[in-house]
């Protein structure tokens, strides 16, 4: 499910459109809360594969993902006239998984091969006369064999004439994992009812993960924007998955076995070119590695054209290489006596590719007649891995504005 996750939110990043300072038009003040903006997302995400960790790294990967994100915005002025905004936003996603149910290919259909995620977030922001902001945010996420607890704080400081501008975040997520093993891997390890071994008494594990966002932003001139990202995280606990086999050379077999800690490193750029009234050519490039000694290189280039007043379209691609970490090794691959293995292939070697078109309507007097819905979006991207994973996303966005 965490593939699945990332993968949708680099998606979405890449949705979000420019980065650039938006002007304030609020010209009446609240002083309470009052609503000024919904936005509802819904997406269906399906994958083909045939190199499960769950299996050894060999078997199918056919997943199916049905995701909604639900969004409100709140705004008022306190009593020293500075704006704050809350941000409300609540994740749904329900996904079915043939790989995951081989965790038990023994039952008919195990509670493994489907589970619903939810995940809750608040942000408060507050922004000063002269642009700056200081916000918070705390988060939450449950799963049938997970919880994440996150919390976060970040700054905006912009300069004198508002070209340029510095963020910084911290985010900290707690999070708890349940050991399901393997089926064959499994011990009785208390009694049931009426005396008979109990197989699913899990215990729990934690990882903490810390990360620091640092970003800057220039306008250059008119047409031209950039913004130099620095994302280090640090990770501690349980990192691997206890429910992906491991299947050694001398035909024996267990379960993944990761270090306790990782150190990420990922350094992008983006940049954004206005070349005239109806294009606007968005670029980004990030460099990452990690003391795992896994490297990657993501190119990715976007153009937003505004085919009518109603209408943008937006086709996008996206390349990504990878050189994976020293732990991955295929089906029968490792030695018994290595200190730590995996046969996930999302740490292995590949190249991918990701294309898609997006088109967006809107309206300032509404959509379809109804004056609240502001805009309407759509967006479909083919995902293509060079060890034969392929997907496809299709999602839909409404967007629904007080004024």
């Amino acid at each position: 499910m965490k593939k699945i996750c990332l993968f949708l939110a680099g998606f979405y990043i890449s949705a979000l459109g420019l980065f650039a300072q938006k002007p304030d038009t609020v010209q009446y003040k609240p002083r309470k809360l009052s609503l000024t903006e919904i936005n509802f997302v819904s997406s269906y995400y399906h994958q083909e594969g045939n190199n499960s960790a769950i299996t050894g790294g060999t078997g199918t990967e056919k997943l199916s993902d049905y995701s909604n994100s639900f969004e409100v915005k709140l705004l008022k002025y306190n009593k020293r006239d500075r704006k704050v905004e809350l941000d409300a936003n609540l994740g749904i996603d329900y996904y079915t998984s043939a790989s995951s149910d081989k965790i038990d290919p023994y039952t008919i259909s195990s509670a493994s091969a489907r589970d619903l995620r939810v995940y809750p977030s608040l942000k408060r922001t507050v922004t000063n006369e002269k642009g700056n902001t200081v916000s918070g945010i705390v988060s939450y996420s449950h799963e049938s064999d997970y919880r994440s607890y996150g919390l976060g704080a970040g700054i905006t400081r912009l300069s004198k004439d508002k070209n340029r501008e510095f963020s910084a975040k911290a985010q900290l997520y707690a999070d708890w994992l349940k050991l399901i093993l393997p089926v064959e891997m499994r011990t009785a390890s208390t009694g049931g009812l009426y005396g008979e071994p109990n197989y699913h008494d899990y215990p729990w594990r934690s990882r903490t993960t810390f990360n620091l966002g640092l970003s800057v932003t220039q306008v250059v001139n008119q047409r031209l924007q950039w913004m130099l990202l620095f994302d280090p995280t640090i990770q501690k606990g349980y990192l691997g998955l206890p429910f992906h086999r491991i299947y050694f050379k001398n035909f024996t077999m267990s379960n993944e076995r990761l270090p306790s800690s990782r150190f990420k490193i990922p350094i992008g750029l983006r940049a954004n070119y206005f070349a005239g009234d109806k294009l606007v050519v968005k670029s980004f490039y990030r460099f990452y590695t990690d003391d795992w000694k896994l490297t990657a290189h993501t190119a990715e280039a976007e153009l937003a054209y505004k085919a009518s007043p109603k209408l943008t379209l937006s086709p996008f691609y996206r390349f990504y290489t990878q050189q994976g970490t020293r732990y991955f090794a295929g089906y029968r691959q490792h030695n018994a006596g290595e200190e730590f293995y995996s046969s996930n292939f999302d740490l292995s070697t590949f190249k991918s590719h990701f294309i898609g078109l997006g088109a967006k309507v809107g309206l300032p007097s509404g959509v379809f007649g109804m004056n609240k819905i502001k805009m309407i979006e759509l967006r479909y991207g083919y995902y293509k891995r060079t060890n034969g994973l392929q997907s496809h996303i299709v999602s839909i966005r409404l967007q629904y504005k007080r004024k």
